[in-house]
C-alpha cells in the first residue's frame, strides 16, 4: 500500500479515510482534502518545503517515474489505488504541490448511489433499463464529478454472459461483474520508447472478442477508434469525458477528432451513429455529486447536437425534447 511509504501518520490517516477523495498538499502547513463535505483545510503539518519534496519523490520512484529539477512534474499511480500528482520547483516557485486523487476499492452499486441521493430512484431505474437496452453511453462531468464511480456502477449492471473488456489509462473503474477483462496504457521508458496508447488498446480490444467497449477516460484521439468500434456492433459500450454539460460533450468530441485528424463533420456524423446520450454530473460547490441531466445525441443541418431528454430532479424526472428519441430506443430493445 503507498500509505505505508507516508508519513506523518496524519496523512496516511486521510488518504486511508473512505469518505476523502482527494488529500491535495499546498505546503507543510497547507493541507486540504475533499470528500463528502467539501473542501476544506485540516491541521497536518509536514515539517518543511524539503520533507514535502522528499516524499513526492519517492512516491514518484515507487511508480516508476523521476522528479527533480530537470523533470519538475509527475502523474503517477501508485499501489493501493492513489494516483499522485506532483510539481516541484523551479515550476512551483512557491514550493512543491502534491494532489492525491484517492479511487473507491469497491465497486458501488447504483441503488446504494440512489440511497446517496446522486440519482434519484426513478433516475436509476432509468439509468438500468438505458444499461439493459445496450444504449452506447457517454458520461459527463468536470474533474471529481464522480464521472468514474458512475461508470463503474453501470458496468456492473450487465449481463454476466456478456463479455466487458475495460480499457484505461490506470485502473480505476471498479466492477463487480464476472467477465470483465482489463488493458492498461504504458508510458515510455527512459530512452522513450516502449509507450502503449489508449488507442493502441482499443484497436487491440476488437481482436478480443468483446461484447462492450468500456473507455475510463475519452480524452485525445483514441476517439476515432472509439467511434469505430461503436458503429461495428458493440453496443452497450461507453466512456467518460471532460465537459461542462451536456450541451458541450458535442463540442468537445469534435475537438478531439481533430487530434486524430478527423473533420467535424466526421465526427458529427460517426458520433450521431455511434452513441444514443450522455449521462451528465455535476456537483454543487461543497456539495454532493449528483447525476444532472440526460441528453439524446442527434444530427441536425451536419451538426452534432446533445438535447436534453431527462433533467434529474431530487423529487423525479422531467422530460425534455430529447426524450422520445430515447424513449423509442428503450421501447424497442
Amino acid at each position: 500500500m503507498v500509505t505505508e511509504l507516508l508519513a506523518p501518520a496524519a496523512l496516511t490517516a486521510l488518504l486511508e479515510d473512505p469518505g476523502v477523495t482527494d488529500v491535495l498538499v499546498n505546503g507543510p502547513d497547507a493541507v486540504w482534502i475533499d470528500g463528502a463535505g467539501g473542501l476544506r483545510r485540516v491541521a497536518v503539518h509536514l515539517g518543511d518545503g524539503a520533507a514535502v519534496r522528499s516524499l513526492a519523490v519517492r512516491l514518484a520512484a515507487q511508480g516508476g517515474r523521476r522528479l527533480d529539477d530537470s523533470s519538475p512534474m509527475v502523474d503517477v499511480h501508485l499501489p493501493g489505488g492513489v494516483r499522485m500528482h506532483a510539481v516541484v520547483p523551479p515550476v512551483a516557485p512557491g514550493g512543491p504541490l502534491i494532489s492525491f486523487r484517492i479511487f473507491r476499492r469497491q465497486a458501488l452499486a447504483l441503488d446504494e448511489m440512489a440511497a446517496q441521493g446522486t440519482v434519484s430512484a426513478a433516475g436509476a431505474a432509468v439509468l438500468r433499463a438505458l444499461v439493459e437496452a445496450r444504449t452506447n453511453l457517454m458520461v459527463s462531468g468536470a474533474t471529481g464529478a464522480g464521472k468514474t464511480t458512475l461508470l463503474s456502477a453501470l458496468v456492473s449492471l450487465v449481463s454476466p454472459v456478456e463479455r466487458i473488456v475495460v480499457i484505461e489509462e490506470a485502473q480505476e473503474i471498479i466492477t463487480s461483474h464476472p467477465h470483465c477483462v482489463r488493458l492498461e496504457a504504458r508510458n515510455s521508458n527512459a530512452e522513450g520508447t516502449g509507450s502503449v496508447t489508449l488507442t493502441d488498446l482499443v484497436h487491440e480490444s476488437l481482436r478480443m472478442r468483446p461484447d462492450r467497449i468500456i473507455l475510463g477516460e475519452c480524452r485525445g484521439r483514441e476517439v476515432r477508434e472509439v467511434l469505430t468500434a461503436l458503429n461495428t456492433g458493440h453496443e452497450g459500450s461507453a466512456a467518460t469525458i471532460h465537459a461542462n454539460s451536456c450541451r458541450d460533450v458535442p463540442a468537445r468530441l469534435v475537438a478531439l477528432g481533430s487530434l486524430a485528424a478527423m473533420d467535424g463533420r466526421t465526427v458529427a456524423v460517426q458520433a450521431a451513429a455511434a452513441l444514443a446520450g450522455v449521462i451528465h454530473l455535476e456537483r454543487a460547490q461543497g456539495g454532493p455529486r449528483r447525476v444532472a441531466e440526460l441528453a439524446a445525441f442527434e444530427l441536425i443541418e451536419g451538426d452534432l447536437v446533445a438535447r436534453t431528454a431527462l433533467t434529474f430532479r431530487p423529487d423525479g424526472l422531467t422530460e425534455g425534447p430529447g426524450w422520445p428519441a430515447l424513449e423509442r430506443r428503450l421501447e424497442q430493445a
